[in-house]
């Protein structure tokens, strides 16, 4: 398994700066265990969720050490100053699911992000105050922690104040997210005086990067719980600066943040070919397009056909196109707007919508299904993309699984920096224009709402009732494609974990572009695609796309790692 692309050297150092030395497996070849594991984007952050494994901690309270870690070496992705989903299951039993999205503010309407009557750009409503929501991670770590928590909540700050007080090295990764997105990554001048150089430049890979004013809030909230994150002086500095900011400032209220409730939700749950599998419910989509994808193709012989078949990818494709244009039309949060939810993943309604696919052609035109439950009053709308978002896995030795998903939305958020960590931009999954063809959208802006999202934390439970793999995705709207793909991987074509992640992705996201991964086999199939009627074929470059995930095979924990990222797994 490979799981850490990045060169030896560095691996080295990153590794040697992290925390002092425990009896820890953290490697570039394959990673299992018969205890506990975390599997993570960045291998400061796995290290540290494996720490709290060591200590006695449940999975549960590995993840979330591993959440704050990310909030110092992965500022660009994920963090408390963003939200998330955790599915989580006790012990092996049935999955408990926790949302802690975003909200809006109360004084957000349907053109929250209109200019002089006309709807903005997303790019140019992503920097600035409007775009960030409040934030949810700290609140949902409350709220599961409570519950399923073994140690101390301070305990779960201490390797990442450990990160952020005595620094930790700038990976290849984040150096290339500072250059790219240098109008958010420098916007604040905190942010400046931390990642770049004096002549604008991001700090080279290698620097050593030192965040002593997030350090210092850590250690706060370790001290004083969650809420005083909510209220108080942090909750006045986000105000202020969001309001305050020189690009589109908000209006949110500290009541508005100290309102914040993180929420239990039923998880989504189904059988496919003898197995269960459960995401998360809305304001999520995943739960509901992961199972869809899935479902649609169970009639077909995946396994036959194999990943080196063009008819296999286009199935999947297709499937996507059905799935995702159910989510488009239907998804949105439930405090608002109807989900119809059982009708979404009800067997008749998805054999039906399965008897479209073709192995042979493609549909001419896809549109949203009528499923059982489905409002009459909402309009199809499409998500901007985004790629700031990080997901994480934790087991323990009492056969506790956490599959967590954080993000703060787009590269490095809205751009502001409160305490040392980035405020998301999260607002900007809305749909930006509330009406389409004529009627509302379910996503539309609305005080006090989450907006949808595409992240897709899932378990999977074996025909013997034990759980067998525990994934998720980054990659903004490829997140379900992404899941989708490592889940068939795995019980299709009877591939690791590893290799399931580690195959090229296809999307398909509604309408009729599809896109293949650049640069890999899916490239060379592009004929045959296009002999199957996929006309409108266009590219994806591999660092939009990167999982994690953890099985359970041979009776050991198998750690998988997404060889695009930085991402490793590391053992108990």
């Amino acid at each position: 398994m490979r799981t850490l692309p990045i060169a030896a050297g560095l691996l080295a150092l990153t590794i040697a700066n992290v925390l002092p030395a425990q009896p820890a497996v953290i490697t570039p070849g394959p990673v299992t265990a018969p205890k506990g594991m975390v599997s993570a984007a960045d291998p400061r952050a796995a290290w540290a969720g494996a720490q709290i494994l060591q200590q006695g901690g449940s999975a549960l309270d590995a993840a979330f050490a591993t959440l704050i870690a990310l909030t110092v070496v992965e500022p660009q992705s994920s963090g408390i100053g963003g939200g998330g989903y955790m599915v989580y299951s006790p012990r092996g039993g049935p999955a408990v699911t926790f949302d802690g999205r975003e909200t809006a503010p109360h004084a957000a309407t349907n053109t929250w992000f209109f200019k002089n009557g006309q709807p903005m750009p997303t790019r140019e409503a992503i920097p600035g105050g409007k775009s960030v929501g409040v934030p949810g991670n700290l609140r949902m770590m409350a709220l599961a922690h409570s519950r399923f928590g073994k140690l101390p909540w301070a305990a779960l700050f201490q390797p990442a104040i450990k990160l952020a007080r005595d620094g930790f090295v700038m990976t290849p990764r984040m150096n290339r997210a500072l250059a790219s997105s240098i109008e958010t990554g420098a916007m604040s001048a905190e942010a400046r005086a931390l990642y770049y150089a004096a002549d604008g430049t991001p700090k080279p890979a290698g620097t050593l990067i030192q965040n002593p004013a997030l350090a210092k809030f850590l250690g706060e909230v370790a001290a004083r719980g969650a809420d005083s994150f909510y209220v108080g002086p942090n909750a006045q500095a986000i105000v202020a600066t969001v309001n305050g900011s020189p690009r589109n400032p908000s209006q949110m209220t500290t009541g508005d943040i100290a309102t914040y409730d993180a929420k239990t939700r039923a998880p989504v749950c189904g059988m496919y070919r003898g197995y269960k599998i459960c995401g998360m419910g809305p304001s999520s989509s995943g739960g509901t397009t992961v199972f869809t994808i899935l479902k649609q193709l169970e009639r077909f012989d995946m396994t036959a056909l194999g990943p080196n078949s063009p008819t296999a990818w286009h199935l999947i494709a297709e499937s996507m196109r059905l799935a995702y244009a159910d989510r488009d039309q239907f998804i949105g949060d439930p405090g608002f707007v109807s989900v119809p939810v059982a009708g979404l993943i009800e067997a008749k309604y998805l054999a039906r919508r399965s008897a479209l696919i073709s192995p042979d052609r493609t549909m001419t035109s896809v549109t949203a299904g009528s499923p059982l439950g489905a409002p009459k009053f909402v309009c199809k709308a499409v998500q901007p993309v985004e790629r700031g978002t990080s997901h994480f896995v934790a087991v323990d030795s009492q056969g506790n699984v956490a599959s967590d998903t954080s993000t703060i939305e787009s590269p490095f958020g809205s751009g502001l920096m409160v305490n040392g960590y980035y405020l998301n931009n999260e607002l900007t999954d809305f749909n930006i224009e509330p009406m389409k063809d004529g009627c509302l959208t379910a996503n539309r802006v609305e005080g006090g709402k989450r907006p949808r999202s595409s992240m897709s934390p899932t378990i999977v439970w074996g025909p013997d009732g034990k759980i067998r793999l525990a994934v998720g995705a980054a990659g903004g709207a490829t997140i379900p494609a992404q899941v989708a793909k490592a889940i068939i991987g795995v019980l299709d074509w009877h591939l690791t974990a590893q290799q399931a992640i580690a195959l090229p992705t296809i999307f398909a996201p509604g309408g009729d572009t599809v896109y293949v991964e650049k640069g890999t086999f899916l490239e060379t199939m592009v004929p045959q695609l296009q002999a199957l009627g996929h006309t409108k074929i266009d590219y994806r470059q591999p660092i939009s796309f990167k999982a994690n995930a953890i099985e359970w095979a041979n009776g050991r924990w198998a750690g998988a790692a997404d060889p695009r990222s930085e991402g490793v797994a590391v053992s108990q």
